[in-house]
């Protein structure tokens, strides 16, 4: 059997993404949470494998199979710009699981404020790993900007669920299984701008079709951002926003009703925000990158950037 042709794109999924079942096939490969199981070693190996085969050297007797499956666990662990190995917690693989865990015990435990309390806080010191592990381009970030960023989010969350709980004291039941999400959303609004202030002050890459840089774009870090905090909150709506309604309903059911009972339900999240590459128009950048693009290729519409997860 020959060597594997060097024209595979790995840059792009594997599967079609104008689909719904390419795009599925796709989420769930790079978010496939036996990832977090792999070996330091097993992850060398695959970033090897993928970093080889894009500088046109290929592995022997490598098939496609192979190369795709190491494609996916290098998507999985490494960040894309930067190259560095991402934090257990903070990689695509752990998604799932941590904001499965993490979701159910703040929607189980919003009755008592000290364990309100601690858990908008587990729930925001992961979200700080996660936004500076899955950031946009390879600007560095500074300790006090990060510890800036946890703060503010922790202080945000916190201040946010201890004072809608005050405000829902003598209201429905209902109304007060809601606070979590609106907790999360205030949140989500400072977390993410702040932890990635540094895109905002020098930009992030924008790139051609075929991934080469053009340059570093503020603007297209604005749009990333914005993307990213709708993209969270909504990702949280179905987590937390329709297991409130379904539980209060349970509860007044014979068979589920317990004085204080602190279960609760918990659908995954992390899903929806996982398709990273977007795009932004040439006439929207800044005038002088946008100068410098239509010198160098005047027939680029449209350039393309990593909004971070």
């Amino acid at each position: 059997m020959g060597d594997l042709p060097l024209n595979i794109n790995i840059q792009e999924p594997r599967w079609d993404q104008s689909t719904f079942l390419g795009r599925a096939r796709h989420f769930f490969t790079v978010t496939d949470p036996r990832n977090l199981l792999l070996s330091g070693k097993q992850l060398e190996a695959s970033r090897n494998i993928v970093q080889n085969y894009r500088a046109g050297v290929v592995t022997p007797g490598l098939t496609e199979d192979q190369l795709w499956r190491a494609k996916y666990v290098y998507d999985s662990a490494f960040h894309p710009d930067t190259g560095e190995k991402v934090v257990l917690i903070g990689r695509m693989s752990a998604q799932v699981p941590m904001n499965m865990t993490i979701t159910g015990c703040m929607l189980t435990f919003y009755r008592k404020t000290p364990t309100m309390v601690f858990w908008q806080w587990v729930n925001q010191s992961f979200n700080a790993i996660v936004n500076y592990s899955n950031r946009s381009g390879d600007a560095p970030i500074t300790v006090q900007q990060l510890g800036t960023a946890y703060v503010s989010a922790t202080t945000g969350a916190v201040a946010t669920a201890l004072g809608l709980k005050s405000l829902t004291k003598h209201l429905p039941p209902l109304v007060g299984r809601f606070v979590p999400f609106a907790a999360v959303a205030a949140a989500n609004c400072i977390n993410i701008p702040l932890m990635r202030q540094r895109e905002l002050q020098v930009g992030i890459p924008v790139t051609d079709e075929a991934g080469q840089r053009l340059g570093h774009s503020v603007t297209a870090a604005k749009q990333g951002i914005f993307q990213v905090v709708v993209s969270r909150i909504g990702m949280a709506i179905p987590a937390m926003a329709i297991p409130p309604v379904i539980m209060n309903t349970l509860e007044k059911k014979d068979f589920l009703k317990v004085k204080n009972s602190p279960f609760s339900c918990s659908a995954p999240e992390g899903l929806p925000v996982l398709f990273c590459c977007s795009s932004i128009h040439v006439t929207r950048l800044e005038p002088e990158l946008r100068a410098q693009i239509q010198a160098q290729n005047p027939s680029i519409d449209v350039v393309y950037y990593n909004k971070g997860l």
